[in-house]
């Protein structure tokens, strides 16, 4: 397979010849040499390596800097005692700064199904290249950002490659032998760092699994800010009762559009839903049964397109905004509106993508720590302007021409929650029909699928209307070894027993009549 690559470390040695169990103690004290990367590091070295509760090899290691200010790559490798001769990196989530669990599962992984570590998979993440205040809200550390090694590795994604480079050099040796497939996993920042090395690297992977991902990063990031401001205004914040009273007048009106009444808009196109229905009378704030004047506007804003008047070096000229359902669904206020609006300082109740935005004033655009996030208006940056665009062009990996990772024998598999409070799915759906564009429906068929699960939001996070849960891995695994691509899936509501249909884009799950609980009682309309 494509990522099988010989490393300069060792010859290969063939896949049969490989040990039961990995040698966990003679990997303590190795030295990565900076030339089985293919990026520029100055070496690593094993920190820890020791047999944990769980029956299997973990190995910690640093990937040191160029720059001597920068701080270290800081890796993990889980080494399972049975190993299936395959490989699995995870990617991160937000700013990153700690290392995922190697023991997890993919990302709307199924419940009924072991996690790739205890499928026998040798699995490996890292921090990308900075650690996180313990003081910081999880994710949501910047601070790394002053640094311009750091900033690469995490926004660029120079970090993924060296991790998986050093990672590889480590299991070879532990082995003995070379994985036969090496797939990649991740969702959010970590479905972003999935489309990352598709695009960089389209022959260092054999599968990738992209969920939610944040992959125009800067455009988000603009948008975010001017959402900052506008739900900071005076009386504009709708308050938790008024958030939940938009999520179920959006249902309400939307739900039955599938064909079904069942808590899930199926059909999120079809849904035209007008906030001015809930005005109070005169505009003017008298409750929670109503939004006055601002607060209509401000969750119009929320689920409009944001467009700048300028040009940025990435390229990307606007985001989509939201869908209506994703930010009001009071279930998961922190990845929405938060529970309080957002100010200077930035509250630890506001939005997570608000925080986003003052931790990247901060540390990203001004590195300025005592800057007032609030100050810079993306629609007119003024000085800021050169900086943001400079910024763009690393942190949007928009490169849509996945074609050399088709050549390569690389296939993806693409997922977002149609309710999704953080990263807009119309954002995915965007890159998706920009993939096609490029390289064409036939080929585009021939390696990618892309999936819009109704009513799922961001990483199953809180109590979502449909927890998604799927067997992405085993699909992944028989288009890649077996040429056969994902067809009839269904996907599992793990918050309720039901399954619907998981529709290929821009297919979605209508109702055509049985038991509403039943995937079978749906067909994929388009």
């Amino acid at each position: 397979m494509s990522a099988a690559l010989v490393l300069a470390a060792s010859a290969p040695v063939p896949a049969a010849a490989s040990p039961a169990a990995p040698d966990c103690a003679g990997l303590a004290g190795v030295r990565i040499p900076a030339s089985v990367m293919s990026l520029p590091t100055s070496g690593g070295v094993v920190t820890a390596a020791s047999v944990v509760p769980g029956g299997y090899c973990r190995v910690d290691a640093d990937l040191h800097p160029v720059d001597p200010a920068a701080p270290a790559i800081k890796l993990r490798v889980a080494l399972p005692l049975a190993w299936n001769h395959k490989a699995l990196m995870f990617g991160g989530g937000g700013y990153n700064g700690t290392i995922p669990d190697v023991t997890a599962n993919v990302p709307f992984g199924p419940a009924d199904r072991p996690a790739p570590l205890a499928r026998g998979y040798a699995t490996f993440a890292s921090d990308s290249g900075h650690q996180q205040n313990p003081a910081s809200p999880p994710s949501l550390d910047g601070s790394f950002g002053v640094n311009d090694e750091a900033l690469v590795n995490f926004a660029a994604g120079d970090a993924l490659k060296k991790t998986r480079d050093a990672s590889l050099f480590l299991i070879r040796r532990a082995y003995a032998a070379t994985p036969t497939e090496v797939f990649f996993a991740g969702g959010s920042t970590g479905g972003r760092e999935a489309l990352v090395v598709a695009q960089r690297w389209p022959s260092a992977f054999d599968g990738v699994i992209s969920a939610y991902p944040a992959w125009n990063n800067m455009a988000e990031i603009l948008d975010l800010g001017y959402l900052a401001q506008v739900l900071s205004r005076p009386g504009a914040f709708p308050d938790p009762a008024k958030q939940t009273l938009l999520y179920n007048s959006v249902i309400k009106a939307c739900d039955g559009l599938d064909g079904v009444t069942d808590g899930i808009v199926s059909n999120p196109g079809r849904c035209r839903f007008d906030p001015r229905v809930l005005r109070c009378p005169g505009g003017t704030d008298t409750g929670p049964a109503c939004l006055s004047d601002p607060q209509i506007g401000a969750v119009t804003a929320v689920s409009a397109p944001f467009r700048w008047p300028y040009r940025i070096a990435g390229g990307e000229t606007e985001y989509p905004g939201f869908p209506f359902l994703s930010g009001a669904d009071m279930r998961t206020p922190f990845l929405g509106f938060g529970t309080t609006a957002p100010a200077d300082p930035m509250p630890v109740t506001s939005g997570y993508g608000m925080q986003y935005w003052d931790q990247w004033v901060k540390y990203f655009l001004t590195r300025d720590p005592g800057h007032r996030a609030l100050d810079v208006d993306p629609r007119r940056p003024g000085k800021w302007l050169a900086r943001i665009s400079a910024l763009s062009s690393i942190e949007d990996r928009n490169n849509a021409d996945l074609r050399p990772f088709a050549r390569a024998g690389g296939k993806l598999i693409l997922m977002h929650g149609a309710a999704d409070e953080l990263v807009s799915p119309y954002s995915t759906s965007d890159y998706y029909e920009r993939v096609r564009s490029v390289a064409g429906p036939r080929v585009t068929e021939s390696f990618l699928r892309y999936y819009v699960v109704p009513g799922a939001n961001h990483a199953n996070f809180g109590t979502p209307a449909f927890a998604a849960s799927w067997d992405s891995l085993t699909a992944l695994e028989r288009w890649v070894e077996g040429g056969r691509a994902p067809a009839g899936q269904v996907v599992t509501d793990l918050a309720h027993p039901r399954t619907r249909p998981l529709c290929t884009y821009p297919e979605w799950p209508r109702y055509r009549g049985g038991d509403p609980d039943s995937a079978a009682s749906f067909f994929c309309a388009r």
